[in-house]
């Protein structure tokens, strides 16, 4: 079979690899779409923590079922998406039932060769059914997955303001999951367009620019002065973070989706005045992936708003650099394997 790897930062290789032979408590995938996420784009560039070179990227995965074993429900040939977070099973995050934190965790495309390549093995019991979705939308579930997390690690209440700062892929998907749980949603970006897509496509009622020189003042109008009691990064940038406790609710929540490689530094009266709760979201789990694609089903999130960009697997080489610069406006590219 086919495969494309990330040998060292900015170099990507085609080579011809064995195809998989089914292992027991196993599945075997044809994959027929591979969505690219922040994660493949900072491997490329060599900034993405906790990272290995070579390394067969890919995680947002849709494909054909052609062998499986130690699970039932499931057909050979029908669509499926799987959950890439390889969990033990056996540590105190597993125990705790937090799979998603797993001690020894393994995610597919990270810590171990991920789906960019025309068969994946992975164990059976990640499997998720397609449910009559396309595989552009099941490619998609993953990464609205983790924004569905970081909603629910939230605790989001119907009538609160949630700011979500960052519109790329996984800041979308969260816009849309607090809207979905009944939240008045904030967009806080440094690009117009991308402001401008939350309006039109996902219909944000509110738009900060992050550049803006009175940020505050914005947000405390639109909330009435109170400020938004949730704020969600999902930007994994160190200035964006420490600006954050000035936007914050006294009692607020602040919830870390973005993963950035330095150290949190923010002013501790600031943060402490507010009584503040300060977590962490991390990957997803299972209740995450279900509710995802039962709101794709009922209507409620059209993920392929945010495909931009569509390329064969055999153009990936060539055309991934120019997703990495912001003028090309990519918001979700998908590679397609015939």
């Amino acid at each position: 079979m086919k495969t494309l790897t990330c040998t060292t930062p900015g170099t990507f290789e085609y080579s011809e690899t064995e195809k998989p032979e089914l292992k027991k408590d196993h599945a075997i995938i044809k994959i027929k779409r591979i969505g690219i996420c922040g994660t493949d784009l900072h491997a490329f560039e060599g900034t993405q923590p906790f990272f290995n070179y070579p390394r067969v990227l890919g995680h947002e995965l849709s494909g054909e079922l052609v062998e499986v074993d130690g699970v039932e429900g499931f057909k050979i040939g029908e669509a499926v998406t799987f959950i890439p977070y390889f969990n033990c099973g056996e540590c105190i995050a597993c125990r705790m039932n937090k799979p998603n934190c797993c001690v020894k965790m393994q995610v597919c495309g990270v810590h171990v060769d991920g789906g960019m390549r025309e068969y994946l093995q992975v164990p059976s019991r990640t499997l998720l059914h397609g449910e009559g979705l396309s595989y552009d939308e099941l490619a998609l579930v993953e990464p609205l997955a983790i924004g569905a997390h970081g909603v629910r690690r939230a605790a989001v209440q119907p009538g609160e303001f949630v700011l979500v700062i960052g519109a790329g892929p996984i800041g979308l998907g969260t816009m849309e999951f607090a809207r979905i749980a009944g939240a008045n949603v904030i967009a806080l970006d440094i690009n117009d367009d991308r402001l401008a897509f939350c309006k039109d496509k996902l219909k944000v009622p509110y738009m900060v620019n992050a550049l803006s020189a009175d940020v505050v003042q914005q947000l405390s109008d639109i909330t009435n002065g109170d400020m938004p009691t949730v704020v969600i990064d999902a930007t994994g940038n160190q200035k964006a973070i420490n600006n954050a406790i000035n936007y914050m609710a006294h009692g607020a929540r602040f919830v870390l989706i973005g993963l950035q490689k330095g150290d949190l530094i923010f002013n501790h009266p600031e943060f402490h005045k507010r009584e503040s709760t300060l977590m962490s979201s991390r990957n997803a789990t299972i209740e995450d992936f279900e509710h995802v694609i039962k709101s794709m089903k009922a209507g409620l999130v059209n993920p392929t708003n945010y495909i931009t960009h569509k390329v064969k697997f055999e153009e990936v080489k060539d055309e991934f650099e120019s997703w990495l610069d912001p003028k090309n406006g990519v918001i979700k590219a998908m590679v397609s394997i015939v």
